[in-house]
């Protein structure tokens, strides 16, 4: 038995990137800042998140920087080789399934008007 599964929760570090493609798919990408449950970390954890279809248009529309969400996915490893030397580069991307705006509209202003860039 296999088991890939990613629940987290966290304020959106980046206003959503959305991409259309000719074959009519749709792509979102943006950043998520999660806090660990010890509070002895200052900084949160950042993971980047892809989202696909119907899904990525609703991110895109609601989930701006500073946005209270909650995501299922699983984790996939993108590789690339970096034009300049050659050498194979990867990074860790949340593939998600399914996503939840927890916040209301009034608590991210609220919350993007109080922290600056650098904190989350």
């Amino acid at each position: 038995m296999t088991l890939n599964i990613v629940h987290l929760v966290g304020r959106t570090g980046t206003d959503p990137e959305i991409r259309y493609f000719d074959s009519g798919k749709v792509k979102c990408r943006l950043t998520l800042a999660v806090n660990r449950m010890n509070k002895k970390e200052d900084k949160p954890d950042w993971f980047e998140l892809e989202i696909w279809g119907k899904t990525a248009e609703v991110a895109a529309n609601y989930a701006k920087k500073g946005t209270l969400i909650g995501i299922q996915g699983s984790l996939k490893i993108d590789t690339w080789s970096d034009r300049n030397s050659g050498e194979k580069r990867s990074k860790p991307v949340i593939n998600v399934d399914k996503l939840d705006l927890l916040g209301s509209k009034r608590d991210s202003e609220n919350y993007n008007n109080n922290n600056s860039d650098d904190n989350f």
